[in-house]
């Protein structure tokens, strides 16, 4: 049911083509990333860019910020090709994105979508002047553009010109709104020009960037009331581990709630070390357990209490979910479907029997002073009791026969 209510809220009616890939327009919400790899690094760049598509990010953003950068586009492009990696590339461009964009063709034929910020493509008279370049360019070369509205990087004279009129009102309103309207200004007008320079409405893209999850949800509201513009969703710096994932799950949430967004990124902070894909685990998770999309099969597992001193269930929940994932990359270009599956892996006798019930296959694993037994169920009904040093291997054969035997092969 709660599908059915998103999927009918609104959403952009105008489909934008990104490459491959559809933004708006009905099509499901679209998971992207960025890399942060030196772009003229292009062995580097490579390796991040298939490992997110790998991840399931179908939009990648990487940086071209000098001549060097994008030269190097075009071989990266190719090489992504070579390996059959296919996902559109997305270009960054800040500052000097006109000047990368005129000197190198190849850059630009390249990519699926410029990246632009309307608060940084020039000062003064230059502004104009710089921002219809990069709109001739997405028009010559066919290209989608997003127009990204960041609050660090607000152009200061279309603000003084908001805080003006906000001052000189008969009701002057507080600095939030000003801020808001500030941000939804700048994406709306730019959008304007862009259309009046040649770029047809199907290739835009808006978004409005900030910080803080309550200023987030009250710019998109407002952005998606006036305007059909497909719309990119993200917090500007979501923060590193459970913060950034807690303060782009509240935001996002509540406007895709709402139906607003047609493609989303969640700005993790890597922590050292850490894998970049997280952030498109994150992303595919938000829109999952909301019912809206489906990429992997997610395992349900119980928190543990008393009743599960044993960490063993935890351990098979944790790599049961690794596991699936991984062989997702092969699954998706098999079988129809798989994605739906769902997992139980539980610690005891309390909750076990009837939660591996509801799952297509699930493990009910002896909590303390329990039986040293396993059940598994299949479809609700009990297939097999495991036991001894071997269940997990065990559990993991029964998921791939499952999957052989009840989803359909794709023809290739």
């Amino acid at each position: 049911m709660l599908q059915n209510n998103l999927s009918s809220q609104r959403r952009s009616s105008v489909g934008v083509q990104v490459g491959s890939v559809q933004i708006g327009g009905g099509a499901p919400v679209v998971v992207q990333s960025m890399t942060n790899t030196d772009t003229v690094n292009e062995t580097a760049t490579v390796e991040q860019v298939a490992q997110l598509a790998r991840a399931g990010s179908e939009l990648v953003r990487i940086t071209v910020n000098s001549m060097e950068a994008a030269q190097a586009v075009s071989g990266i492009r190719a090489r992504l090709d070579d390996m059959g990696c296919h996902v559109p590339l997305v270009g960054d461009f800040h500052f000097n994105g006109h000047k990368l964009l005129t000197s190198y063709p190849d850059c630009a034929k390249a990519l699926a979508k410029f990246r632009i910020n309307p608060g940084n493509v020039g000062k003064g008279k230059k502004r104009d002047e710089q921002f219809a370049i990069l709109i001739e360019m997405a028009c010559k070369y066919d290209k989608a553009i997003r127009i990204g509205v960041n609050w660090g990087s607000l152009d200061p004279e279309m603000l003084a010109r908001i805080m003006d009129q906000n001052a000189n009102s008969a009701d002057p309103q507080d600095a939030s709104y000003v801020m808001r309207e500030a941000l939804i200004t700048s994406a709306l007008e730019s959008a304007e020009k862009a259309e009046e320079i040649g770029l047809n409405r199907n290739k835009i893209v808006l978004s409005c960037k900030v910080s803080g999850v309550q200023d987030l949800i009250g710019v998109y509201r407002d952005l998606a009331a006036r305007c059909d513009y497909a719309l990119h969703l993200g917090l500007t710096e979501a923060g590193m581990g459970s913060k950034g994932i807690v303060a782009s799950t509240a935001a996002l949430s509540v406007l895709l709630q709402e139906g607003v967004g047609d493609t989303i990124r969640i700005s993790l902070t890597p922590e050292p070390g850490g894998s970049r894909s997280r952030e498109v685990i994150v992303a595919q998770e938000i829109l999952q357990t909301m019912g809206l999309r489906a990429f992997v099969p997610l395992v349900a597992a119980c928190p543990g209490c008393g009743r599960t001193t044993s960490t063993y269930f935890q351990e098979l929940a944790e790599s049961i979910q690794a596991y699936v994932r991984d062989e997702m990359v092969v699954w998706r270009e098999q079988y129809v479907g798989v994605e739906n599956m769902s997992l139980a892996v539980m610690g005891c006798v309390v909750n076990g029997p009837g939660e591996s019930k509801h799952a297509n296959i699930g493990i009910s694993l002896p909590g303390s002073g329990e039986n040293p037994v396993a059940p598994v169920y299949v479809d609700g009904e009990k297939m097999v009791t495991l036991k001894g040093d071997n269940i997990a291997a065990e559990f993991r054969q029964i998921v791939d026969q499952y999957v052989s035997e009840k989803y359909q092969r794709k023809v290739s």
